[in-house]
């Protein structure tokens, strides 16, 4: 009697994945500990600078394409859920009130710059929206939630991506210096990093860098920034499902357009993962566990996006993109400082 070899049991539109998805993991594994060994660049940025190298030095041939597409689709929606078992839905509530008036600002303006800007310097819809959301909300997990809705091309997501984490690395480094220099009060700061700084890793990074306090303050804020995402995320659906449906009216094809077929099913097992944190369920043992496996998600799915990034394609979009990002993180910083000048907060 023969005993079926792994392959064949494998059912096969997964074994088509295989090559690209181990690739991925791969590439992932060796960014998650250069993030360990640098953590001021962090996992994530190792991986899509891999990721792109790797395509555009080796250029991987059609065998790998599936894996790679999966992992920056499939496993993107998987990480953005496993995420949401690391938040605490009623913690970030309660805690995080305090910063609500200063978020909706910087988040306001984020959102109009990135508009206004993207407009002047002809930035195209869906590049402009990636820029702006990671700006405003949580760097490339913000970009990673709303890439399943709008659907931009590879190398958009890619360049979206490096261009949030770039300002996010000069933050780092320059926020401390800044707070020094205008003698800001620990939470002043603390608000400061976690409302203007996109990217987690680098606001504990900076928050912790200028005093604990600060450090603390600044986790609870960009974790209030992050629950964000969510209503984000529906608000574009349904834009997104909105414009499908026009479409498919000019096309006489209305009957074959749902808001079901465009809804972001996995902002709805985030809530679940939440709501589960919440209530106490996820032993407080394995949540470090979770928290691993949720970074190293978002590391292997932005490998797979750089491994989808043609330099040359992103080559041709120019300077432009790197302006907007650097225009829409100014205006981002200095509108949170006006905020907490105006209610006394530095």
């Amino acid at each position: 009697m023969n005993t079926p070899s792994i392959a064949a049991v494998i059912h096969p539109s997964m074994r088509s994945r295989l090559p690209g998805l181990l690739l991925a993991l791969a590439i992932g594994l060796l960014a998650l500990l250069l993030g360990r060994r640098v953590p001021l660049i962090g996992g994530p940025v190792f991986g899509i600078v891999l990721g792109i190298v790797v395509r555009n030095l080796f250029t991987p041939g059609e065998i790998f394409t599936p894996g790679i597409q999966f992992g920056g689709k499939q496993v993107l929606q998987w990480s953005i859920i496993a995420l949401g078992f690391g938040l605490s839905l009623g913690q970030v509530a309660k805690t995080g009130v305090q910063s609500l008036a200063v978020t909706a600002v910087t988040m306001s303006t984020a959102f109009f710059a990135a508009w206004l800007l993207g407009r002047w310097l002809g930035v195209h819809d869906k590049l402009k929206i990636l820029i702006g959301v990671g700006t405003a909300i949580c760097g490339g997990s913000a970009i990673a939630a709303i890439t399943p809705i709008i659907r931009p091309d590879d190398h958009d997501t890619a360049f979206a991506i490096s261009t949030i984490f770039l300002f996010n690395l000069v933050a780092v480094l320059l926020f401390p210096l800044l707070g020094h220099l205008m003698h800001m009060s620990d939470l002043g700061f603390g608000l400061w990093a976690g409302t203007a700084i996109n990217d987690t890793s680098s606001v504990v990074a900076a928050g912790y860098s200028y005093s604990h306090v600060a450090g603390d303050y600044a986790t609870i804020v960009k974790l209030t920034r992050a629950t964000l995402i969510i209503p984000v995320s529906l608000v574009l659906a349904l834009v997104v499902a909105a414009g499908e449906k026009r479409r498919h009216k000019q096309a006489g094809s209305v009957g074959h357009f749902s808001l079901a077929s465009i809804f972001p099913w996995f902002i709805l097992w985030f809530l679940v993962a939440s709501g589960i944190r919440t209530v106490g369920l996820i032993p407080v043992a394995i949540q470090p566990a979770i928290h691993m496996l949720a970074e190293f998600l978002i590391i292997v799915a932005l490998t797979a996006i750089g491994l989808s990034a043609n330099l040359r394609k992103m080559a041709s979009t120019g300077v432009r993109p790197i302006l907007l990002g650097l225009g829409v993180w100014i205006a981002v910083a200095v509108s949170s400082l006006l905020v907490q000048w105006v209610i006394g907060q530095l």
